[in-house]
């Protein structure tokens, strides 16, 4: 699994360059985590005190339903951070969880260390802020695309929105995420292969 910091860094730099003796001192206050698919990074109900960082592999945002199922809500890929952001920012229980989807390695600061790292790195604390706000109005914008559609054409959204989480993810968990049940997941794949067999010269 890939736990090279330098990826990190690069990712920061995306929004603003970070020197490399500040980023030595990043790396002191956060660890590395291997996790497996299945593995719950929080669970509902409890307040969000770790911010994660996506270095490899899929996490999911999920919820209980009032049946007792799985429902997700959002997935996030590497390369991103992850938390339950009104839950971590004001100290409050949760109304979801986070699970990862897949095998994977993230990079965790829980809140403490970071606020212990603001102090020596005001900036950074504008630039988590930033990146998380930016990343979670692109996850609800992603979201609300897909409501109001027919279930065929949310599938067919979804590949081409998000092809990387498809390509590792079960389908029962593409399936909860469409909002409908694995076996209509079936029948919608098989008949757009059909379909698409069809219409081959």
């Amino acid at each position: 699994m890939e736990t090279d910091p330098a990826l990190f860094h690069a990712f920061l730099n995306r929004f603003r360059e970070i020197p490399d003796t500040d980023f030595d001192l990043i790396g002191q206050f956060m660890q590395f985590r291997s996790i497996k698919a299945g593995d719950t990074l929080l669970e509902q109900g409890r307040t969000a005190k770790e911010l994660f960082f996506v270095a490899s592999g899929i996490l999911k945002i999920v919820s209980i339903s009032e049946k007792g199922n799985e429902v997700i809500q959002f997935f996030v890929k590497d390369n991103k951070f992850c938390t339950i952001l009104y839950s971590f920012m004001g100290e409050v229980a949760s109304q979801e969880g986070i699970v990862a989807a897949t095998d994977g390695v993230v990079f965790v600061f829980s809140k403490q260390r970071l606020n212990s790292l603001y102090q020596q790195l005001p900036y950074f604390k504008d630039l988590v802020e930033t990146i998380t706000q930016q990343a979670l109005m692109d996850k609800i914008k992603i979201r609300n695309n897909l409501m109001g559609e027919e279930a065929t054409t949310r599938y067919l959204k979804f590949i081409a929105q998000q092809p990387h989480i498809i390509q590792q993810v079960p389908l029962s968990d593409v399936a909860s995420y469409l909002g409908i049940t694995q076996q209509s997941l079936s029948r919608i794949r098989r008949n757009i292969s059909l379909l698409s067999t069809k219409q081959r010269p």
